[in-house]
């Protein structure tokens, strides 16, 4: 059974609900299992079933308005569709459970008169219907929220992307001429605009001239995978400041890049339903597949697809399917686009599903005081990233696991100039740490080495010769236990394919660190026609200086293993 029906607005009044009740039912098949769906959507319905237990009446502090969930709803139902089928039929859009499910938690809920949800995130693979039900979204927001003035905006990284979600919003409001009428809508070219209340709803992209001084009643951000930087993202939510209940409603399927703001929302939002703290704010759903699915099984794309059988036909996503399983080139972007997994970039080395089961939050670098470990140092250039890696083995029931902690270099200058969204936060969180000026100071890394020696046994010190000469020279003289490993195919072939086989069979851990995880879903794997592998990276804003180092020490530790080297000094692989 879902939910009752809270009385909304005195004892004695109860209103007719259908998009709740429907919405109830889906949360219902969720919970229970009777509709497949994976973790995050069970946890986004959980929530908001909790909610409605707890806050109950309309004294509480934050209340279950039905009366304007069900306007919303009857709202976007009004609108006719403009694409596919039903648009050639003539037939206005009818809200599909799911779809209730989101409408109804985002606009029901209110604190005190206002909208309790500011931010709403929705991941969900294509064709599922998203950018029609954003449509819907950004026309009632124009026209129907009562608040004069309003500004709306449909937002991406370009025009032509951010136009989608407008022209469909467009063609509606043109096919819709009791809409126009009663709203006093007026369709211009670039803009939709409502005389009677002076608000306007419109097109903005990354580019545009006129992303300052704008009073953002709702703001639409389409593809927020596809946003390199966060500065459309801040623009827009900064923005929002002086009105009374605003909206950023941000809808995307999954990508790559996982040092954008994209994966930082995403980020937020799995936190929040994992309850690692509150916002009662932000609402969102992530619709993909499970760590442990098989995503050649059939039953499993309903779980990533709400609108399967609906607005996705299964013979065609079979079709696409197949291809998938018969072109590994195929394979990421089927991924990606179809079953909303976030995947590393083409021809990727490491199963990122694999390397999060791997992380242990609960992991400190702390436990392992007095143990033995390799600290690896990947430098680059003094104007880039450096990465210090340390790496300790532990024997569980005569089997080695390895355990990796990371901790980061960059000049402040370069945190500072915006280039990786997620930098500053890094920083605050302890990750990464910068230095003064426009080049790292290499004493802050001799530091941390000379601590490290007080607590651990440092057994060697793998490096890169490139960049680090002159700071190995002078640790080897302080009696640190350098060793010298370049970067050839040699060295790095079986320390690369062993760090892959450690992670798939959960004998590698380290603690959540999302500076690695970013660096090792960067990585890609050159293999040569010997079948040896080589760590690589696509484009130089994708660092992987955390994985080379990590591969470095690990080769020391395979070596170590065979009783293949000879200890202590200066060793050149």
């Amino acid at each position: 059974m879902g939910v009752k029906h809270k009385k909304t607005h005195s004892k004695h009044h109860k209103i007719d609900a259908p998009h709740v009740e429907m919405a109830d039912r889906y949360i219902d098949g969720v919970i229970s299992g009777a509709i497949p769906a994976c973790k995050y959507v069970q946890m986004s319905c959980e929530r908001q079933r909790l909610d409605r237990e707890r806050w109950a009446g309309r004294d509480e502090q934050f209340w279950f308005d039905f009366e304007a969930a069900e306007e919303i709803c009857r709202f976007i139902e009004r609108m006719p569709h403009v694409k596919g089928e039903w648009a050639s039929r003539g037939e206005s859009i009818r809200l599909e459970p799911w779809q209730c499910f989101l409408v109804t938690s985002a606009f029901g809920w209110k604190k005190e008169h206002r909208r309790r949800f500011r931010t709403v995130y929705i991941e969900v693979p294509r064709k599922n219907a998203k950018s029609t039900l954003s449509s819907g979204v950004a026309l009632y927001m124009l026209t129907a929220d009562n608040e004069q003035g309003a500004e709306v905006y449909s937002a991406a990284t370009t025009y032509d992307q951010a136009r989608i979600v407008f022209d469909g919003a467009r063609q509606m409001a043109q096919k819709q001429v009791s809409f126009r009428v009663h709203y006093g809508v007026e369709i211009q070219t670039h803009s939709i605009v409502m005389l009677p209340s002076a608000s306007r709803f419109q097109a903005l992209s990354a580019d545009s001239h006129s992303l300052d001084g704008l009073n953002v009643h709702c703001a639409v951000i389409d593809e927020l995978h596809a946003h390199q930087t966060r500065a459309v993202y801040d623009v827009l939510e900064t923005a929002t400041g002086s009105r009374h209940q605003p909206l950023i409603w941000s809808i995307t399927t999954a990508g790559s890049n996982r040092a954008g703001i994209c994966y930082e929302v995403r980020g937020y939002l799995v936190r929040l339903l994992q309850r690692v703290f509150e916002d009662n704010t932000f609402f969102g759903a992530i619709w993909t597949i499970d760590d442990e699915d098989d995503w050649t099984d059939p039953e499993i794309w309903k779980k990533a697809n709400p609108n399967f059988g609906v607005s996705i036909y299964p013979d065609d996503f079979e079709r696409l399917a197949r291809k998938a399983m018969e072109l590994p080139s195929a394979t990421n972007n089927f991924l990606t686009k179809r079953l909303d997994v976030w995947v590393n970039a083409d021809t990727a080395w490491m199963d990122m599903r694999a390397w999060e089961r791997a992380g242990d939050p609960t992991l400190k670098l702390e436990d392992f005081a007095g143990q033995p470990c390799w600290i690896g140092l990947d430098l680059a250039s003094k104007v880039d990233i450096a990465a210090k890696i340390t790496l300790f083995k532990r024997m569980i029931d005569g089997v080695s696991h390895y355990y990796l902690f990371g901790r980061y270099y960059l000049p402040e200058e370069a945190a500072e100039d915006g280039r990786n969204s997620q930098y500053s936060g890094w920083v605050r969180t302890g990750r990464l740490v910068t230095t003064p000026g426009n080049v790292t100071d290499y004493d802050y890394i001799k530091t941390d080495l000379r601590e490290d020696a007080s607590k651990f046994q440092i057994d060697e010190v793998p490096y890169d010769p490139f960049q680090a000469t002159q700071l190995s020279v002078e640790l080897l003289a302080e009696g640190f236990p350098m060793v010298e490993v370049r970067p050839t195919v040699l060295n790095f072939s079986e320390p690369m394919k062993e760090l892959e086989k450690l992670i798939l069979q959960g004998r590698l851990h380290h603690d959540g660190d999302p500076v690695l995880a970013w660096m090792a879903s960067n990585v890609v794997a050159h293999l040569d026609h010997k079948d040896n592998i080589y760590p690589r990276h696509e484009g130089e804003a994708n660092k992987i200086d955390g994985i080379v180092a990590s591969i470095m020490c690990l080769r020391l530790a395979m070596l170590k293993e065979e009783s293949a080297y000879e200890k202590g000094g200066l060793l050149i692989l």
